[in-house]
């Protein structure tokens, strides 16, 4: 019988695959958003608030806030399962991180929903 060792490792194609729609979606909400403020007529508050105040743009943008959390966990998951070999410090850190993500994704919403 094998013994597993509880880690927290998924490496695979599913997360290859995740990282990289996230990152074709970060690029193109990149774009939209650079032709968004572009055509803004002035760059002022009011034009910002403006721009924000459709629900369209909003949902893009805490879609790209998803993404580029979930982006990140991937990522920094990797890097502390490749560089960080004691099981409980790895564990550990994958938990601060992971609430730290969660949290800034609350933070997200509660700044965009505020406008």
């Amino acid at each position: 019988m094998v013994k597993r060792i509880v880690v927290g490792a998924h490496y695979g194609l599913r997360d290859w695959i995740g990282q990289r729609a996230t990152a074709v979606y970060m690029a193109l909400y990149t774009v939209i958003f650079a032709l968004y403020a572009l055509a803004l007529p002035e760059m002022s508050y009011e034009a910002w608030s403006a721009m924000f105040s459709g629900g369209f743009l909003r949902f893009l943008t805490f879609l790209f806030f998803l993404a580029l959390f979930y982006h990140a966990w991937i990522g920094v998951r990797d890097i502390f399962m490749d560089y960080i070999k004691p099981t409980g410090i790895r564990l550990g850190l994958h938990v601060i991180v992971l609430f730290l993500l969660i949290g800034y994704a609350g933070w997200a919403a509660q700044i965009l929903w505020r406008l």
